[in-house]
């Protein structure tokens, strides 16, 4: 039995946000001051997620991402990973991170079963990323992605790039991959708040490729059977990729295989779409039937394509934190 939306896409990606907490406040993706906070009653409980979990796989979820906020930040994390990661037919599960405890972490991870780490990580100055995370510890960070590493995590590096923030270290990023068996993946910059200069920030991918062509010599790398939007790259004798992901100058809606829940229980067949649908309800009536006939109800209500472009956008502003990226 398969999700499958009007479109004929087969919807396999859930993407499963726990927290809308953070230990950064990252420019593109927190308000300074956080998130409101809410009522401990409006977050889902791990005993809720996992019953969505656990209801979404027989119908054909294969690869489940654990997202926040930041995840990690979550008392529990680590059980509730392990359970999910023990549900039968689920053949992915990862995790995305800021990667600031993953020192600490990254062992236990391994044991409970994820699979694979993506790391956000917007620069490789220790100045510049604490002014894009607002204070965060460049040297905690990289620590804990060799850590990770040293444990057998495949790394996923995720940049936003940003024109006038991080745009000069694309290079470094590059070159990092020479000897680093790591996938670096630059996302251009999305304007989820929606504030007055957003179009001042988007770099295409196209331009950013062009960027690093000037300084190295690329070759495509043939996309894996659950590989996600990213257009890879390989330099010339690097252990690691680049890869760009481009949804603003290059809609790779046509291929989107993804729903996401938040950690209030709101599900949204499309990051940029301004209706979603609370599952709280029939997640806490136990009624999984009920549950499965509401999200096949959302995949066939999700849209062809996302309206936004490079100069225009019409969704309502939200925090990333919020949605789960």
């Amino acid at each position: 039995m398969s999700l499958v939306d009007s479109f004929g896409r087969k919807i396999n990606y859930l993407r499963l946000s726990v927290t809308d907490r953070c230990n950064f406040r990252c420019l593109y993706c927190m308000p300074e001051n956080g998130v409101p906070k809410v009522d401990h009653h409006e977050i889902l409980s791990y005993e809720e997620l996992l019953l969505l979990a656990r209801s979404v796989v027989p119908l054909g979820i294969e690869k489940i991402r654990v997202t926040g906020g930041e995840p990690l930040v979550r008392a529990g994390v680590i059980d509730f990973l392990g359970e999910l990661s023990r549900i039968p037919k689920l053949r992915q599960l990862v995790l995305t991170t800021n990667g600031y405890l993953l020192d600490e972490m990254a062992l236990q991870l391994l044991s409970a079963g994820v699979q694979r780490l993506n790391i956000s990580l917007d620069s490789l100055k220790p100045d510049n990323f604490a002014a894009i995370t607002r204070g965060g510890d460049l040297g905690r960070v990289l620590k804990g992605i060799r850590t990770a590493e040293e444990a057998g995590f495949p790394i996923k590096i995720n940049v936003v790039a940003m024109r006038g923030i991080n745009d000069d270290e694309f290079e470094d990023f590059a070159a990092w991959t020479l000897e680093k068996p790591y996938a670096v993946r630059f996302i251009e910059y999305m304007p989820t708040n929606r504030e007055d200069t957003w179009t001042s920030k988007v770099i295409a991918g196209e331009e950013i490729l062009s960027r690093i062509g000037n300084r190295f010599s690329m070759q495509p790398v043939v996309r894996g059977e659950m590989a996600g939007p990213s257009r890879d790259y390989r330099i010339s004798g690097a252990a690691g990729t680049i890869g760009v992901i481009t949804p603003i100058s290059g809609h790779f809606c046509r291929d989107c295989n993804r729903i996401r829940v938040t950690s209030q229980g709101m599900v949204k067949n499309c990051l940029f779409a301004d209706t979603e649908v609370d599952l709280k309800p029939v997640l806490r009536s136990g009624n999984v039937v009920a549950l499965q006939e509401v999200l096949r109800r959302i995949v066939s209500e999700k849209p062809g394509k996302h309206l936004m472009s490079e100069t225009d956008t019409v969704h309502k502003p939200f925090a990333m934190s919020k949605v789960g990226g």
